[in-house]
């Protein structure tokens, strides 16, 4: 029920706000000290945020999911697994979220304060296409919160580069999220969903992506005029970002939906990692 495979769309991006939070900035305050404790903080945040998530998603979804053809075989829609099981794997996954901030403490409270109102948020979109065609821009801000509680559980200050790299990262789930939900888009009409592709159809749903991830690569152009620190080959990952989106909507035709999985796994996949990795490098050296 809990894919690992999605962790590869937030957590890169909250190593690299860490590693950047960690490192020097000449227009900022001096790196903040290396600690194991933090790191470990992240992560175990990470897993429990996106575990309890997803498992809300699902428990909220039950019904709707036993509905659609494409998602009937799910594990509460078959009885793989039952509600009650799931529910308490959420308590669990939250409690293990709130115990990951208590990681920053003495030094930052901020992110023990954060952990409920996080929560909530993360839950509410799983309700947001009852009522909202913005639901995609719910989720990409739900992922977004990673690199920027990410840094500032390490940096706790106001600052653009988390900021930038967390508007990337919303326009860049925004777009693969529309582009995901093109499979779905009869059964969202006839269930009175919100989405983009229930509201223009699928190919006005796929330029709203295709701008989206067009926002996304103009961002992280804008991100190192925030944060000097990156360089030549911070540069390199960003073209080679914007070519790898251009390949995802060429899989993607408004008469062929068959690669939308490759499209929506496979590419983003590299695309997070790969910006993590680039940016990591490029910080090292």
């Amino acid at each position: 029920m809990i894919r690992f495979s999605h962790t590869l769309f937030a957590l890169p991006f909250a190593l690299l706000a860490a590693v950047m939070a960690w490192s020097a900035n000449a227009r900022s305050q001096p790196p903040v000290p290396f600690r194991w404790q933090e790191l470990a903080g992240i992560l175990v945040c990470m897993v429990g945020a996106r575990s309890a998530a997803m498992a809300f998603n699902r428990l909220a979804d039950r019904r709707l999911d036993a509905m659609n053809p494409r998602t009937c075989g799910r594990h509460l829609a078959t009885g793989a697994l039952s509600a009650g099981s799931v529910v308490l794997f959420t308590v669990i996954a939250s409690l293990v979220f709130v115990a990951g901030t208590l990681l920053f403490l003495p030094r930052n409270p901020l992110p023990l304060c954060a952990s409920l109102p996080v929560l909530a948020f993360l839950f509410g979109y799983s309700f947001s296409k009852r009522f909202t065609a913005l639901s995609h821009w719910w989720l990409g801000t739900a992922l977004a919160l990673a690199p920027i509680a990410a840094w500032v559980a390490l940096r706790p200050e106001f600052a653009w580069a988390p900021l930038v790299l967390g508007s990337a990262v919303v326009l860049w789930v925004a777009g693969f999220d529309v582009i995901y939900a093109c499979q779905d888009v009869g059964f969202d009409m006839a269930m009175r969903l919100h989405s983009v592709p229930a509201r223009l159809g699928v190919p006005g749903a796929l330029r709203v992506a295709a701008a989206c991830h067009l926002g996304m690569v103009l961002l992280l152009l804008v991100l190192p005029l925030v944060y000097p620190a990156f360089g030549w080959i911070y540069w390199i990952g960003a073209a080679s970002i914007a070519a790898l989106l251009i390949y995802e909507h060429w899989l993607v035709r408004p008469d062929d939906l068959t690669r939308v999985n490759r499209a929506f796994f496979h590419v983003n996949a590299v695309v997070s990692t790969g910006l993590f990795v680039v940016g990591c490098v490029d910080l090292l050296l």
